[in-house]
């Protein structure tokens, strides 16, 4: 396994699965980390902020890595992220960039699990 795919595996279940994102953040995020998503805000402090409130508020919150792709410094993971057992979830990929042994950037792109679909083909 590539340093940077183990990298962000321990960085998602960390923070995922663990529920414990400033651990994760202070372990496995650069301090000037950048973040895409327009709803999040950049930097290691707002990621640690931003799930800590998150997770208070949300702690059923799971999330499944189905799929993982590395290729030099990038790193994405197609996740089944739920809240709770009777939550269909959202489908999502995470694209990280990593460099001298942190996450220095983030990309998503999240998309509801619908209740019902056009193909027999599930999303994960």
């Amino acid at each position: 396994m590539s340093d940077a795919k183990t990298i962000v595996l321990e960085f998602y279940d960390l923070t995922f699965t663990q529920h414990q994102p400033e651990r994760a953040a202070l372990a496995y995020l650069a301090p000037d980390y950048i973040q895409h998503n327009p709803t999040l805000a950049s930097g290691r402090q707002a990621f640690i902020d931003f799930f800590v409130a998150h997770f208070a508020q949300n702690p059923a919150l799971h999330a499944r890595v189905v799929h993982v792709v590395a290729e030099a410094d990038l790193v994405a993971v197609h996740v089944h992220s739920t809240n709770g057992p009777t939550d269909r979830g959202v489908a999502l990929v995470d694209l990280f960039r990593v460099a001298g042994g942190k996450i220095v950037e983030h990309w998503d792109v999240i998309q509801p699990v619908p209740e019902t679909s056009m193909n027999t083909n599930t999303m994960f």
